[in-house]
């Protein structure tokens, strides 16, 4: 109606009555169309609202804390288990049903998953815990197995781990050595100089073929890893495939370091590269454990002291 109220009305409607009935359609259906727009536009307005105001989906959601003990229940052991063992362990209703499991949720994953997941928070699946796991909750380290890069021994983890405080990094790939590096640089160049502490590094390639050249370009692999290191540093090509999950190891291209303690039992864990607070908390927690380990060993002298003296001063007695 705003259209036509600078000129008179009649003048336009003067010709006939089909051209005032024409006339009054198209403006009631201009008039019916303009409010229809004017009525959606709140909607949008709504529409972007609840949109801005919606929880974050699972490609932006920030990544939490470590909500779970890593490791596996059973004590890591390096006796090789028999044929009746494995026969057992084949007809088991309960690990064949998680084989199964294992098997479907492996089917679903892509090619490519591993990499199209480092485009995630550059392949990071959770933040390291600023304290340690309770002894009563962690869980167990699987024993590894691998030659030694110094003189190509065979050595395992198990035996190499026991009574010490270990920082464990697993490695596969070039950028999962300098993901490992980020956690472990500060917290070794402080404890490196104490006999209870000890840097284990296993590049483990479960590829057949990956292995035959990482073994074969050795030499090379020998100048980039320090010569004190070389002893602890494993390549390993044990089948780790039933593992990953308990471990939190979802990426293989990604690094992974552990914090084990004199028992096996992982007690603290990180992924990915480290932030500030990461590092300084492996840092803090290796210190913890080493404290705890070196008072427990002086104690233990002092307790077989008082002990190998008890029975002297009961035969003084019974003499006197």
């Amino acid at each position: 109606m705003s259209l036509f109220s600078q000129r008179p009305l009649h003048k336009v409607l003067s010709s006939s009555q089909k051209y005032q009935l024409c006339l009054a359609r198209t403006i009631h259906a201009s008039n019916a169309k303009f409010q229809a727009v004017e009525q959606r536009k709140p909607k949008a307005d709504e529409k972007s609202s609840k949109t801005q105001d919606s929880p974050p989906t699972s490609k932006n959601q920030p990544l939490g804390p470590l909500s779970r003990p890593l490791g596996v229940r059973q004590r890591p052991t390096t006796v090789v288990k028999t044929r009746t063992e494995k026969m057992k362990d084949l007809l088991d209703q309960e690990a064949r049903m998680a084989q199964r499991r294992h098997l479907i949720k492996e089917a679903a994953k892509g090619y490519f998953h591993d990499m199209n997941m480092t485009r995630r928070n550059g392949g990071k699946t959770w933040i390291a815990p600023n304290v340690l796991i309770r002894e009563d909750k962690a869980l167990y380290l699987p024993n590894i197995s691998g030659q030694s890069l110094a003189d190509g021994t065979k050595k395992d983890t198990t035996t190499m781990c026991f009574g010490r405080i270990t920082i464990l990094a697993m490695l596969g790939t070039q950028i999962s050595q300098v993901h490992a590096q980020s956690f472990v640089s500060a917290t070794h160049a402080r404890y490196r100089g104490n006999p209870l502490y000890q840097h284990v590094q296993i590049n483990l390639q479960e590829n057949i073929l990956k292995s035959f050249l990482v073994r074969m370009f050795s030499n090379s692999l020998r100048s980039s890893v320090p010569k004190e290191l070389q002893f602890t540093y494993l390549i390993s090509n044990q089948n780790m495939e039933y593992v990953h999950d308990p471990l939190g190891m979802t990426n293989s291209k990604v690094g992974y370091v552990y914090l084990i303690d004199e028992n096996l039992k992982i007690r603290w864990g990180g992924c990915a590269d480290a932030m500030l607070k990461e590092a300084q908390a492996l840092e803090s927690c290796t210190g913890v454990l080493l404290k705890r380990l070196e008072d427990s060993l002086a104690s233990k002298p002092a307790e077989a002291d008082t002990a190998t003296d008890a029975p002297s001063a009961v035969s003084k007695q019974a003499a006197s």
